[in-house]
């Protein structure tokens, strides 16, 4: 249960502006045809296993900047909502194997991490709780002994090393029908994983050895085109502007110069945006690891000058990435503001600056969280030490509109949470058929 005195959503700063509102109420008028919509979507193209989606709001543009197809919170989700996740599983499980019984889930290999492992724990549990039977198989290199973690809630968490006979894996008295990976293979795809006859999903090829960001984003710009074509909406309001520049080499500083003219493109073509509606403040591009994940290799820059003007540490912090691999590509992203705050319910608690994280399993919401940061700015990546979580706190499904209320009510701001959030997960979901089709040939 939640304290009832923890607010239900966190605070706007600024209300929203005009074509936001109009957008969300678009969502509430039409959340009919939406849901219509989507249903056809899903069924030409099946949602991936499961996704996380980072949102963030400025008010006058929601926008989702970063999707992550190997999700690892699922211990930060609201248990109040734990049935839409059992029922979210089932299906996802009917439809990739309707016969299946046992399951190995293959985890990442940082077990220092407890919060991590919580994370694990949570997934078991709810798998176990849809029907399955489901043990941990570590891919841990060298690792020959099965580990038990005692984990801060409580929980027990075994893990036992993943073997492999011919082209199946299997633990110590266990053959499963389907492996699930939640590793997102950023120092990648292990050869155990290779060729199996058993199911492996998401798939390797969608772990960040193979994926690039900039992919995933042109289809969400097709998605959102599509999307806001059929509902006569500016795309903007939902797409981040992009840009790439090919290899660079942060360290050698090879390809800065590419990289500086796509940022002052790409800031004169957010400067046009904002001009358009209104906006006053001031544009900024994001600049990340475009094969990455865990908030290595980000920063944020307003100006050219602060491309061309890397210092040392910099320019080393943006070679890093997770696992010592070197980060040799970008994406360039404009900068979505968030002026959403959280202040806890403990007396003398100060404003952090929060974004929104939508969980899907299959096609279904099944909940979310408010990543928070007491230290970083509301232009700044939010997913960096120091981050914490906060379970939203709402009484209903982020997919149960109401209508005669205000967009910005609860729980209509969640609705548009959930349709953005939906639109990242279809372009996954093209994404991975882009992937199978290119790994069958």
């Amino acid at each position: 249960m939640f304290d009832s005195q923890l607010p239900t959503v966190p605070n706007l700063t600024t209300a929203h502006t005009g074509p936001l509102l109009r957008f969300e109420q678009t969502l509430l008028d039409r959340s009919a045809e939406i849901e219509a919509w989507f249903r056809k979507q899903f069924h030409r193209t099946p949602a991936p296993f499961y996704c996380s989606v980072d949102l963030r709001n400025a008010g006058y543009k929601l926008a989702p900047v970063d999707t992550n197809l190997f999700p690892a919170g699922f211990n930060n989700l609201n248990p109040a909502f734990e049935p839409l996740s059992v029922h979210a599983l089932q299906s996802a499980f009917e439809r990739l194997m309707p016969s299946a019984c046992n399951v190995v889930l293959v985890p990442e290999n940082h077990t220092r991490n407890l919060y991590y492992l919580e994370a694990v724990a949570t997934l078991r549990d709810l798998i176990l709780k849809a029907g399955y039977k489901v043990r941990i198989g570590s891919i841990i290199p060298g690792m020959v002994e099965s580990q038990t973690f005692e984990l801060p809630s409580g929980k027990k968490l075994l893990l036992e090393p993943l073997k492999r006979e011919d082209d199946c894996v299997f633990l110590e008295g266990f053959k499963p029908c389907l492996v699930l990976l939640h590793n997102d293979l950023s120092g990648g795809r292990p050869d155990i994983l290779e060729g199996l006859k058993q199911p492996v999903v998401p798939h390797p090829k969608l772990g960040w050895s193979d994926r690039l960001k900039t992919q995933h984003f042109a289809l969400y710009k097709e998605v959102a085109e599509d999307f806001t074509e059929h509902f006569g909406i500016d795309p903007w309001l939902v797409n981040p502007l992009f840009r790439n520049c090919g290899e660079i080499n942060f360290a050698k500083r090879e390809g800065e110069e590419c990289l500086a003219s796509n940022v002052e493109l790409l800031l004169e073509d957010i400067k046009k945006k904002y001009a358009e509606y209104g906006v006053t403040d001031e544009p900024f591009v994001i600049i990340k690891a475009d094969a990455g994940t865990y908030g290595m290799g980000i920063m944020s820059v307003k100006s050219v000058d602060e491309v061309r003007n890397m210092n040392r540490d910099t320019r080393k912090k943006m070679s890093s990435m997770k696992e010592g691999k070197e980060n040799t590509g970008v994406i360039l992203q404009e900068g979505v503001y968030t002026f959403e705050h959280w202040r806890d319910a403990a007396p003398g608690s100060a404003d952090m600056t929060a974004e929104p994280v939508v969980y899907m399993i299959d096609h279904y919401v099944v909940g979310g969280f408010y990543r928070v940061h007491g230290g970083r700015s509301n232009t700044e990546n939010l997913n960096a030490p120091g981050a914490q979580f906060r379970q939203l706190a709402f009484n209903n499904a982020c997919n149960c509109p109401e209508p005669a209320a205000a967009p910005d009510a609860e729980p209509n701001k969640f609705y548009a949470y959930g349709v953005v959030a939906r639109l990242a997960l279809l372009a996954a979901a093209r994404e991975t058929v882009a992937v199978l089709s290119s790994d069958a040939q």
